[in-house]
């Protein structure tokens, strides 16, 4: 839209002749001729000082401001609804058009400040990670630099934890890794068709020693079927499996169960490992796939883990065009699903 300022000097060059003519008509002596050349003059000699005002001293720059506006308006303030002015009213529809630009702006901005809070939060959680081995093992190493090498016993124990501070370490750097490399897709996914439940069941051999530390039942449902074929990437689904019954072990009380499950509908496969251990709150249950979340923050670190497990766990299943489904109730367990095809589909049949 721009600005007709040619239109608005003729009305505005209209009504000042009129009012000129109607103030002349007052005296009896103006004739009826005269006031027509008045009208006349008027209206031709207030149109041009009119226009050449409007157009060259406000309208031009006037739609200047509001063509630059425009421009930006259709490259970034697609989304903001605009209410339209009148055709007489530009200064209102030039502060309409800053407002939406100004309002845009201010919405990039808090998106920024989340980030940045994002990204203090997450500096701060992965400072506090590495440390924690990184101390550990140095301070194992440092006290057998001052003198405790030279004892044998001493020096096996502390090599020991030492290295088992750094296993822990290169595990987190080796998920981090992980989880930076699906979100900028870096990872391929080969999707392929396979045996689930066999998976699962090579999963669980994988945890079968903590289970019984712990005297927990983990096993695969009685009334699951023998092949459970789904279509996705054989790898990923098996870290999903892994931290899935990981964590379904570590939180789970003595003398407890982990169970793993398979529903078959027409399309998909449904998989579910229930555990019944401390459960979750539910102000906490959206919040568990954040990256270093735990619940009870001092009970977790305990446990072990790098508190990013769930976290790719939900990127894996975004990628598979998929979501994790969590149902608990603090005291009783809790539930965790992901569904999957049986076969290839126009979401996941582009393997890379």
């Amino acid at each position: 839209m721009v600005f007709n300022s040619r239109l608005i000097a003729v009305l505005l060059a209209f009504c000042i002749a009129v009012v000129t003519t109607s103030f002349l008509s007052l005296f009896k002596e103006v004739s009826s001729s005269a006031l027509v050349v008045t009208f006349l003059i008027s209206l031709s000699s207030t149109y041009l000082l009119g226009f050449i005002i409007l157009e060259f001293l406000i309208f031009r720059e006037i739609n200047k401001i509001y063509n630059l506006l425009d421009n930006l308006r259709k490259s970034e303030l697609t989304a903001i609804d605009q209410n339209k002015s009148g055709l007489f009213n530009p200064l209102k529809k030039i502060n309409e058009e800053i407002f939406s630009y100004a309002a845009l702006k201010q919405k990039e901005i808090d998106e920024l400040k989340k980030l940045e809070a994002f990204r203090r939060e997450f500096i701060a959680d992965v400072s506090h990670e590495l440390k924690t081995p990184i101390f550990a093992a140095q301070g194992f190493v440092h006290t057998l630099l001052d003198g405790a090498v030279k004892d044998k016993s001493v020096r096996n124990r502390f090599l020991k934890k030492a290295a088992k501070s750094l296993d822990g370490l290169d595990i987190l750097v080796q998920d981090l890794l992980t989880l930076s490399q699906i979100e900028t897709g870096e990872i391929k996914m080969h999707f392929e068709s396979f045996d689930i439940r066999q998976l699962a069941e090579e999963v669980i051999d994988q945890f079968e020693n903590k289970a019984e530390k712990k005297d927990i039942n983990l096993k695969i449902s009685k009334h699951a079927p023998e092949e459970v074929f789904v279509y996705a990437d054989w790898q990923r689904i098996n870290q999903v499996l892994t931290n899935l019954i990981s964590n379904a072990i570590k939180y789970s009380n003595k003398n407890g169960k982990v169970t793993i499950d398979f529903q078959i509908t027409t399309s998909h496969v449904v998989t579910r490992v229930r555990d019944t251990g401390e459960g979750i709150p539910p102000e906490h249950v959206k919040r568990i796939f954040e990256r270093f979340y735990r619940v009870d923050k001092s009970r977790s670190r305990e446990k072990g883990g790098t508190g990013l497990g769930l976290a790719i766990v939900k990127h894996i299943m975004e990628v598979h065009k998929s979501k994790v489904e969590v149902s608990s109730e603090p005291g009783k367990g809790s539930v965790f699903s992901f569904k999957l095809p049986r076969e290839a589909t126009l979401q996941t049949s582009p393997a890379e």
